[in-house]
């Protein structure tokens, strides 16, 4: 990302209109989407898709072949990778880092982003792969596009459209064939397991509108750090992650490295990174790479097994993807 305004090509251009112009284009990044951007930033969105599809998988080993808790692999994700971002903050945007924490009127913003769409996203979305397996967990996770229509919808006093409502009718379906493995007469899925896949979309959708303008004013490094700090130190008493960290050989402590680093940090600067060059648009299509990833890594490395029905329901919920956007 380039911050610095675009020296102007006008030959004449009085000392105003160029501050005006200078000043402009620090607030709006200027960014054109040539045919080499939008490559870089799908492959961008792409590899942080993946990162965050195989982040599943390896949550899944830490708690099942480690028995690391949930909240303690989010308590440790969350402090660590916030202060890598806050230490990249500091190291590219440290004008930004110093507003934001000077910015009494943001603490209440970021305090609030910070629980909902940090905290509960992955403390939810753990205890659902926890509950589930990865594959299940990340495509309910996807459910979240139904969240943001119909906010979508109340703000503009509409009713969906027909794609839309396609969508909405497959995904219902999808859902329902996962939860039930097609006899409604039972839940071959837990219900802790629905419960806290549906409270993951859920915030995960008011993680993909409430950050929006503290990250457009501070940057993405600056909110995602305090965010993930602010988060990380809640629970730090709760879980007293010293006192309630699970045995670890070398490939553990790998895992543990990865989830931060790859699967946390990594994902969600590559996953930025790639919307910024692509649009939200393309970048939503190509995230549907999280699930397939987790599906697959699922199946050869943390032995999940799934039905045909689920299968089916996974590929009505990806193809919801298509159609609400």
């Amino acid at each position: 990302m380039n911050d610095s305004a675009v020296p102007s090509a006008q030959p004449v251009q009085s000392q105003s209109t160029k501050s005006q112009s200078q000043r402009a284009s620090k607030r709006t990044p200027s960014f054109e989407r040539t045919p080499r951007d939008i490559l870089i930033g799908a492959a961008l969105v792409l590899a942080g898709g993946t990162l965050w599809g195989v982040n599943a998988t390896v949550s899944k080993l830490l708690m099942g072949t480690y028995h690391a808790d949930p909240l303690w692999i989010a308590c440790v994700r969350e402090l660590a990778a916030g202060a890598i971002f806050v230490a990249c903050s500091a190291a590219f945007t440290p004008k930004l880092l110093i507003g934001a924490l000077k910015d009494r009127q943001s603490y209440l913003k970021l305090l609030g982003c910070a629980l909902v769409c940090v905290l509960f996203v992955q403390v939810a979305y753990l205890k659902a792969i926890d509950w589930t397996n990865s594959g299940t967990a990340t495509v309910l996770q996807t459910l979240n596009l139904l969240f943001v229509l119909a906010i979508v919808c109340v703000r503009g006093q509409r009713l969906p459209r027909i794609k839309e409502s396609i969508g909405i009718v497959l995904a219902f379906t999808g859902t329902v064939l996962i939860a039930t493995g097609g006899d409604l007469s039972q839940l071959s899925l837990p219900l802790a397991g629905l419960f806290w896949g549906l409270l993951d979309a859920l915030c995960t959708s008011i993680m993909s509108i409430a950050p929006i303008a503290l990250m457009a004013r501070w940057g993405n490094f600056t909110v995602n750090g305090i965010m993930f700090v602010i988060s990380g130190l809640i629970l730090l008493p709760i879980v007293q992650p010293w006192a309630t960290a699970p045995s670890l050989d070398a490939v553990g402590l790998m895992l543990v490295a990865f989830t931060i680093i790859g699967g946390t940090f990594g994902a969600y600067w590559l996953f930025l990174a790639g919307t910024q060059r692509c649009g939200a648009m393309r970048a939503t299509m190509l995230g549907t790479s999280e699930p397939v990833t987790a599906t697959i890594t699922g199946v050869l490395f943390a032995g999940a097994v799934f039905t045909p029905t689920d299968l089916a329901g996974f590929a009505m919920i990806l193809i919801m993807v298509f159609l609400v956007r």
